[in-house]
């Protein structure tokens, strides 16, 4: 099925609105994956930037098996925006969240749009509701907010309303899908979506226990990713809960532990990020990398993501083996 989509969507054209660091990735990815791309940005530099970013991450997408050695794309590169989006199919659009800025550029944008043209959002946490103020047909416009870096992190978080057209949110995830990405749907509108929320929740009890003196940054730290982050990696809280309970599942889980849940629940705390505390956290982060470059950080994180991707891949293709052989 994923063959004969290929091939359907093997002429379409994306259009990368906005170059920054989520575009750039999002320009890779779709590279990659054999898509006509179109990079618009109206700074200067783009052209080299983006060449840059490529020639960075491409053996990363090697390895994950994205892209292969003979894998060079041509980064279409402008400033004009009819240029980027006049016969595009598809346009992931990355530019800064103001709101009053998207706004103007998709009323720049909307006189040159193909009329089945489909605008996903990159917006971490504006509303569609909002955003669909800036078009006079917002029936092609979607949420589609990556976990950053896209070409990495699978999850899409997708979003649409009673004003979106039918079929456009089955073509986002066909074209996600041919990403290697993983898409949910969001059933309401709520800020800040799903996964910001639940990174914004551990990260505030994260703060509280290195400002209350609880444990140093570096251990908090460690705390996640030695512990349950390891498990959140493979298997959702719900699902690991369930385990938890043993034979009897989350229903278990929850009638044992719930009374404890509650007290932690009360007892969690509630910072905020004030300059004092900030100092802390930035001071406490630098004793944490030490003396690591960002660029060195960020091969460390990546190398640690593909590690974990692909040792995920093969668990999953070593499942679909067992199961061809039953």
């Amino acid at each position: 099925m994923l063959d004969i989509l290929k091939n359907e969507l093997a002429n379409k054209v994306v259009s990368i609105v906005g170059a920054g660091l989520i575009g750039r990735s999002w320009a890779a990815l779709f590279a990659a994956a054999g898509f006509t791309v179109k990079l618009y940005d109206s700074q200067p530099g783009t052209k080299a930037l983006m060449e840059s970013f490529w020639t960075e991450v491409k053996p990363t997408l090697i390895e994950l098996g994205l892209a292969t050695s003979n894998t060079n794309p041509t980064f279409h590169v402008t400033n004009d925006i009819k240029e980027a989006v006049i016969d595009v199919d598809f346009i992931q659009e990355c530019i800064p969240e103001r709101l009053d800025a998207k706004l103007a550029l998709y009323q720049q944008m909307e006189p040159y749009l193909k009329s089945n043209a489909v605008i996903a959002t990159s917006s971490s946490g504006l509303k569609l509701s909002d955003l669909q103020a800036g078009f006079k047909d917002p029936s092609r416009i979607i949420i589609a907010h990556p976990f950053n870096p896209p070409h990495l992190i699978p999850l899409v978080e997708l979003y649409t309303n009673e004003k979106t057209a039918s079929g456009v949110l089955d073509v986002a995830e066909s074209i996600y899908s041919l990403c290697g990405k993983v898409t949910i749907r969001l059933k309401k509108e709520v800020l800040a979506h799903v996964a910001n929320r639940l990174q914004a929740a551990l990260w505030r009890e994260a703060i509280h226990l290195v400002l209350d003196g609880v444990a140093s940054l570096k251990d908090v730290d460690l705390a996640v990713s030695a512990g349950p982050g390891l498990r959140w990696g493979v298997m959702g809280p719900h699902a690991l809960l369930n385990l938890g309970g043993g034979e009897g599942g989350l229903r278990a889980y929850c009638q044992q532990f719930r009374d404890s849940y509650h007290l932690w629940w009360d007892d969690l705390g509630k910072p905020q990020l004030t300059d004092e505390a900030i100092d802390k956290l930035v001071a406490e982060v630098k004793e944490h990398v030490g003396d690591k470059t960002y660029l060195e950080l960020k091969q460390d994180r990546d190398s640690k993501l593909v590690a974990v991707l692909q040792a995920l891949q093969n668990n999953k293709l070593k499942n679909q083996l067992s199961r061809s052989a039953q």
